[in-house]
């Protein structure tokens, strides 16, 4: 159990979006920066299983998961004007779920010590029944649900530093107490969600965060909302098993957002979260890919964080 999983297939570079920000090259950059790094051999790569239908239901209607199905096989390009599928989307689709289900699956088992999703499509502003963001199914809203229902993991906490707020994975637990989201974004910025006034909803008031950033915040504002709020509320709930949404589009060398953070400030969010899980004695971490769009700056940072 002392190795760290990564969790890919190639699958992912069918998933064919054109001249788009979210392109196989982020993925392609990421494999071989992790291939060629210092600690290559303690890396374990890891098939992903595909998620079935029924498991992509733990977060999505089955009416959208039949549309997802059939835009994809029957030609259709946009299902919004960010959001861009070819007839091979289906299946990374159902792989990027699956990464985090094989993920957490072993984590949870015990075969590896942690895990590392380099998946695509991203998931986390997926709603229920509505693609958007680059994204088609929220993996880490699947994953969190599996994590629950068939592994007795009784609580969970999801962690996003993506530079844009993750509504999808917000409304999928926002009046659900044994699901904690929190999330450190850019404000105002897309899409629109994650004021700080958002805490969750009947029974579960309290248990989601937001942390909104301006834009020109770097690693020291970041570090120090982990220090002082994120990591000792979740000391505090005691979750059982931690979901990092990794995205990496708050560096200050991605277009897409406007913070400041390094690929430091990315480890030192990682390391907290990684001595959170070991000081609550179980050391359960999964982390899945969500943004980044400078392919250096996206290697590099995943890389400091695997």
């Amino acid at each position: 159990m002392s190795r760290t999983a990564i969790v890919y297939d190639p699958v992912f570079l069918k998933h064919d979006t054109g001249a788009h920000p979210e392109n196989p090259e982020r993925l392609r950059a990421i494999v071989a920066r992790l291939k060629s790094s210092s600690f290559a051999d303690k890396l374990e790569w890891v098939t992903p299983e595909l998620a079935t239908p029924q498991q992509l239901e733990f977060a999505h209607t089955p009416e959208y998961i039949r549309y997802i199905e059939q835009s994809a096989l029957t030609g259709v390009r946009y299902l919004d004007m960010d959001t861009v599928i070819c007839p091979d989307s289906w299946e990374a689709a159902l792989t990027a779920a699956g990464a985090l289900i094989t993920a957490i699956r072993g984590v949870v088992g015990k075969k590896y010590q942690n895990a590392f999703c380099v998946v695509r499509p991203p998931g986390h502003h997926a709603e229920a029944a509505r693609a958007m963001g680059f994204c088609l199914f929220n993996n880490v809203a699947i994953g969190a649900r599996l994590a629950q229902r068939e592994l007795d993991m009784g609580s969970v906490a999801i962690v996003d530093f993506d530079v844009h707020h993750g509504n999808g994975t917000q409304n999928a637990f926002y009046e659900d107490p044994t699901v904690f989201y929190v999330s450190l974004h850019q404000w105002p910025h897309y899409p629109g969600t994650g004021k700080e006034s958002e805490t969750g909803a009947g029974a579960a008031v309290g248990t989601n965060m937001n942390f909104p950033l301006e834009a020109g915040d770097g690693d020291e504002k970041a570090l120090k909302i982990f220090d002082e709020h994120i990591i000792p509320t979740l000391r505090k709930y005691s979750p059982d098993l931690v979901i990092v949404s990794a995205g990496f589009d708050g560096h200050r060398d991605d277009l897409l957002g406007g913070l400041e953070f390094t690929e430091k400030g990315f480890a030192g969010m990682m390391r907290r979260l990684l001595d959170l899980a070991d000081d609550l004695g179980h050391g359960r971490v999964v982390a899945a890919l969500e943004g980044g769009y400078n392919l250096e700056s996206l290697a590099v940072s995943v890389a400091v964080c695997v």
